[in-house]
């Protein structure tokens, strides 16, 4: 089959199992969360794919998560007294440190960073985690995710039709 055409499938067959696994097993670990997973495993396409795009995707993401769970402990703790103002204070001060931190090359890609700052938001704004709680869930996911994209990729080598060498 054509690799358009292997990809369809291999990405269509392990989305029903990403989402099973959200849906059964995982349902009371990461409550809700396979959207990160299929975030992650956008970013894993996004960055590059292969290896490089695995680990650019599990690294830039947790690292937004991590700037994403810092920003709110900020609004609701030093930043509280800027009342309004604390919630796009803290987004901002976010997203500086995000476009400061793309200097390190594992960090280079912003939107893997950027897709992990609002993926934290979902385990403490819909699941009513705390902050410190919410991380390993959504990191979790985001590896699911980035794992799940080499994944794919593999599959749809397997399924796609290889000419014979001349």
């Amino acid at each position: 089959m054509s690799g358009y055409l292997a990809l369809a499938v291999s990405v269509g067959l392990l989305a029903v199992l990403d989402t099973w696994l959200y849906v059964v097993p995982l349902a009371v670990a990461l409550p809700g969360l396979v959207w990160i997973s299929f975030v992650a495993w956008g970013a894993h396409f996004q960055s590059g794919a292969g290896v490089k795009g695995m680990t650019t995707a599990i690294v830039g993401m947790s690292f937004g998560a991590l700037v994403g769970m810092a920003a709110v402990m900020l609004a609701g703790g030093p930043l509280a007294g800027t009342g309004n103002f604390a919630a796009p204070i803290a987004v901002g001060l976010g997203a500086f440190v995000i476009c400061l931190a793309s200097k390190i090359p594992l960090l280079a890609t912003i939107p893997a960073s950027v897709y992990g700052f609002a993926s934290i938001a979902g385990p403490i704004l819909l699941a009513g985690m705390k902050p410190e709680e919410a991380i390993l869930p959504t990191v979790a996911s985001i590896i699911i995710g980035a794992v799940f994209g080499i994944v794919s990729e593999k599959l749809a080598d397997v399924l796609t039709k290889k000419t014979p060498a001349a």
